[in-house]
């Protein structure tokens, strides 16, 4: 089985939609331009292109990657809600790892409309809803309220961690303040504002305990990256701009994630665990091993849970671990230097991607005032309720 590499990465900047007048091929011709002028790489040599993204039509993929060339390939349209970006990703490496292609590029995009994001019902019917389930758990324990859908399932969460684990509001807003606090130098960011943990607490409340400098906004934009395999990277001399994929997983939903009737499992913890447990394996590397991490911050109580999931702490654990200054700057591991979901946006296509592009600048420390020192192994985790899990490791070459 062929290594996979990537060797270019690239991505617009994320912005509040309705704010800049492009639609989502210009997206995708931005961002793909850049993950191929970043590897020294024409799309001529591309074989295949997965292309992910959540609110466009059946061959969106196809109308944006005309924009980089009319060569033929095979155009892979695919949609796995928030972690649909991560999904074309693991795509581009198995067509790369399996032998069938030698250069993929992954590319992931969303145009969204203003507002708070549904509860992925398309007409408003749970019934017949893809998680209908999940939000039957939620209303079993918490009843449904008035508040955005996806708020409250993971707000719901929230509640549950500071009635069984003594979990605080402040620890909660400290996910807030970090990841606004990093957003500050990243271009790409949609906001790139500091707040104080009391700004965010005192901060229009969307679903208590959330609020909303707790939430990652709707967003517009696309990312992508060129995955090719050892021996592409050694015909065309791309060492230097290598990092390699050195393991990922995808789970999806158990009987774990429903049995308990809590919230925290119907989000995604157990999914997030599983999906982790089969990297570290693989790999032979442990979360100790790790130097940064993009993780999947839709709202900040996912922040805590994925700790626990990635085995940064104990169960539970997590609200004093981001309290301790553990997860930014200064403490073992940096979390979320773009800004996260929170700060930098949550274009649901693009999300997984962004989180690999960062990855990929900070690994070979092109990541400039947002800089890890030293990093060598970088993890990405992104998810989607509904549900689907993907952690990657990628390592320096």
């Amino acid at each position: 089985m062929s290594k996979a590499y990537v060797v270019g990465v690239g991505m617009t900047k994320f912005e509040k939609p309705e704010t800049r007048d492009w639609q989502y091929w210009d997206m995708v011709r931005e961002a793909g331009t850049a993950a191929l002028a970043d590897a020294g790489v024409p799309y001529a040599r591309v074989e295949q292109v997965a292309v992910g993204y959540c609110f466009q039509a059946s061959t969106a993929g196809q109308r944006a990657v005309y924009e980089l060339g009319l060569s033929g390939i095979p155009v892979y349209n695919l949609n796995n809600n928030c972690a649909t970006g991560s999904t074309a990703l693991m795509t581009a490496r198995q067509f790369v790892e399996g032998g069938i292609a030698d250069c993929v590029l992954a590319l992931g995009f969303e145009k969204m409309s203003r507002g708070a994001l549904g509860g992925g019902s398309g007409s408003g019917d749970f019934a017949t809803s893809p998680v209908a389930r999940h939000y039957g758990i939620m209303a079993a324990g918490h009843g449904f309220e008035a508040s955005p859908p996806t708020a409250q399932i993971f707000g719901n969460a929230a509640r549950e961690h500071m009635e069984r684990y003594g979990t605080t509001e402040v620890q909660l807003a400290a996910v807030g303040a970090k990841n606004h606090q990093h957003s500050v130098n990243n271009p790409n960011a949609q906001f790139q504002d500091v707040y104080t943990v009391d700004e965010i607490l005192a901060a229009k409340t969307v679903h208590r305990p959330l609020t909303k400098l707790q939430c990652s906004p709707t967003s517009d934009g696309a990312a992508a990256a060129l995955v090719v395999s050892e021996r592409f990277v050694d015909e065309h001399g791309l060492r230097g701009r290598a990092v390699e994929i050195a393991a990922q997983a995808m789970t999806t939903d158990t009987e774990e994630s429903f049995a308990s009737g809590s919230c925290i499992d119907a989000v995604g913890r157990p999914m997030s665990r599983a999906a982790a447990r089969q990297v570290y394996e693989c790999s032979g590397l442990g979360i100790e091993d790790v130097d940064v991490i993009e993780l999947h911050d839709c709202f900040s109580i996912n922040e805590l849970l994925t700790y626990e999931a990635l085995g940064m702490c104990e169960e539970g654990a997590s609200g004093k671990l981001v309290e301790s200054g553990a997860t930014t700057y200064g403490g073992r591991w940096v979390v979320n230097p773009s800004g996260g979901l929170i700060s930098k946006g949550h274009p649901l296509g693009a999300t997984g991607l962004a989180q690999a592009a960062e990855l990929v600048w900070q690994l070979r420390g092109e990541a400039g005032a947002r800089q890890v020192t030293g990093a060598r192994v970088g993890l990405a985790h992104n998810i989607g309720l509904g549900g689907a899990a993907v952690v990657t490791l990628l390592r320096r070459a």
